[in-house]
C-alpha cells in the first residue's frame, strides 16, 4: 500500500492493538509492522471455505463454524458455495471489526453479514467449540496468523492438544476441522495425527492471480 490512511484502532481483547489502514480502495488490518490480511490478497482465505465445502461434498443442511471474521473473505465464499439450507455461525471476538466491515470496508461485504443463513456471535470461537457436541460438519479457523499466533497469546489454546480434542468433539461424525496459516508447521501436522485426525495439508496461493506468497491449509477430518 502507498499511501498510508489510518481509519481506525482495535485493542484484541487480552491482545494487542489492530490497525484499520486505507490506500485508495485497498484495506489493510495492520499489527505493528505485520499486516495480518489485506483486501486485494484474498484467495487463501477463500480457498478455506471453497476447498471445505468441497470436501463436504452434498450433505443436507450442513453446519459450519467460522471462527474469525477478518475482512469477510471466507464467509463470503462459504454462502457463494453453500445452499439455501445450510447454517453458518461466524464467531468475532473484536466488536470493531463488525464496526469496520458495517462501516468503511461495507463495500466489500455484499452484505454478507445480513444473510438468513448466518448467525454473528461476538465472543470467542474456542467457547462456541467447548460448548458444542458433535455440532458442526465443518469448524474454520483463520485466527490470528495460525498456529504461531501474533495477536492474542490465549489463541495458542485452539492449536493445544486439548484445543484439537475438543474441536473433534465438536465436529460431526466425517467433520472437517479446516485451518489457516500463514506459514508450514511440520510439527502442528503430527499434532493433528496425534489428536485422531486424517490429515491433508494444502499450500494456496494468496493472490488470486495465482501468483505471491503461499500460505498453508490443513484439512483435518473426524473419524
Amino acid at each position: 500500500m502507498k499511501q498510508h490512511e489510518l481509519i481506525g484502532t482495535a485493542r484484541v481483547p487480552d491482545g494487542v492493538e489492530l490497525r484499520l489502514m486505507r490506500s485508495d480502495d485497498d484495506f489493510a488490518i495492520v499489527l505493528d509492522r505485520n499486516e495480518l490480511m489485506c483486501s486485494d490478497m484474498s484467495a487463501s482465505e477463500e480457498a478455506l471455505a471453497t476447498m471445505t465445502c468441497e470436501r463436504l461434498g452434498g450433505r443436507p443442511a450442513p453446519q459450519l463454524l467460522i471462527g474469525g471474521y477478518g475482512m469477510g473473505f471466507t464467509l463470503r465464499a462459504a454462502l457463494a458455495a453453500l445452499g439455501e439450507d445450510a447454517s453458518v455461525t461466524v464467531a468475532e471476538l473484536v466488536p470493531e471489526i463488525i464496526q469496520w466491515a458495517r462501516g468503511p470496508m461495507r463495500e466489500l461485504t455484499a452484505e454478507c453479514l445480513d444473510d438468513a443463513r448466518v448467525l454473528l456471535v461476538m465472543d470467542d470461537v474456542a467457547m462456541l467449540i467447548d460448548a458444542a457436541w458433535e455440532g458442526y460438519d465443518a469448524i474454520l479457523l483463520d485466527v490470528d496468523n495460525g498456529p504461531e499466533g501474533l495477536t492474542r497469546r490465549l489463541n495458542d489454546r485452539l492449536y493445544s492438544k486439548h484445543g484439537l480434542q475438543s474441536a473433534r468433539a465438536a465436529l460431526k461424525p466425517k467433520g472437517i476441522l479446516a485451518i489457516w496459516s500463514a506459514y508450514a508447521d511440520p510439527a502442528f501436522t503430527t499434532e493433528l495425527q496425534g489428536a485422531g485426525f486424517d490429515v491433508t495439508q494444502v499450500r494456496v496461493n494468496a493472490l488470486p492471480n495465482g501468483d505471491g506468497v503461499r500460505h498453508v491449509i490443513w484439512f483435518a477430518q473426524n473419524g
